[in-house]
């Protein structure tokens, strides 16, 4: 199993980080629609009804060409994208909470999963127009979080942070993950060789203690996430969401903390830039 994983990972980063840091916007663009609209089927095939996933797959990959389309000619309006994130984050914040409160993550059938999904594509792929380092340092967040709240729930964890939904999430986990986005943030931002990161635009425009606090944020919605994709496979009676990546399960495993967090760092850049 964990050479599985480590020959999926490398590949995935032969094929992801020429895109992210060399080759030019559309190529990520296009490279990450696909991905996205295999999470879509992916997500779509954990809610009943048979033609779902095509429908839902084929939504974002649509929405997706005609969107590059669109921005090879000219730059998405910037309201349209501020107001679009928003109301990614705004649903992420109460009616993802409220989703997972009720133990009910498959209310808005294929329609939600496609628009949320479709959601995440486009903020990544404009933060991708802004630069690599925008893209990347937001995504890197995510990640440091979820390594620090593994090792930290493995090390110190007592109390279940959702026993019923991820047994093996618990709150020490968590703060841990959050006190890790916040140092190693805090840190890069102070690096010149950083200066277009998102902790260091969080630092110059809000100050230390707010770019801390916008940190948590991030990474507690990347928890969010994380969970809503556990409940959706609780719920259909899966362990993975898809076989595509040896090792590793489906593509919607491994960018369920992207789905909620990537609008909230765009809307960030959009917002304080």
């Amino acid at each position: 199993m964990l050479g599985k994983r480590v020959a999926t990972a490398v590949v995935l980063l032969a094929v992801l980080l020429p895109a992210a840091f060399v080759l030019p916007p559309i190529v990520w663009g296009a490279i990450t629609l696909a991905f996205l609209t295999v999470a879509a089927w992916e997500w779509a095939r954990l809610l009943p009804g048979a033609p779902q996933p095509a429908l839902a797959a084929g939504l974002v990959c649509v929405g997706g060409i005609a969107a590059l389309s669109w921005r090879t000619i000219a730059p998405w309006p910037p309201l349209a994208l501020a107001l679009a994130c928003a109301l990614l984050v705004a649903f992420w914040m109460i009616a993802g909470a409220l989703r997972l409160s009720r133990h009910e993550a498959r209310t808005g059938g294929w329609p939600l999963a496609a628009t949320l999904l479709f959601g995440c594509w486009l903020a990544m792929y404009e933060l991708r127009v802004l630069g690599p380092i925008p893209l990347v340092s937001s995504m890197a967040v995510i990640w440091v979080a979820d390594i620090a709240a593994y090792f930290a729930g493995r090390a110190l964890g007592r109390h279940k942070l959702a026993p019923t939904i991820s047994p093996g999430k618990t709150w020490e986990g968590a703060i841990g993950g959050f006190v890790a986005v916040v140092t190693i943030g805090l840190l890069c931002a102070r690096l010149p060789a950083l200066g277009e990161s998102f902790p260091a635009l969080l630092v110059d425009r809000l100050t230390v203690g707010g770019a801390a606090l916008a940190l948590v944020a991030i990474a507690a919605l990347s928890i969010v996430g994380d969970l809503h994709e556990s409940l959706l496979k609780r719920e259909a009676g899966v362990k993975d969401s898809g076989t595509l990546l040896p090792g590793h399960g489906g593509v919607l495993d491994r960018i369920d903390a992207l789905i909620p967090t990537m609008p909230a760092a765009l809307l960030l850049y959009q917002l304080l830039r």
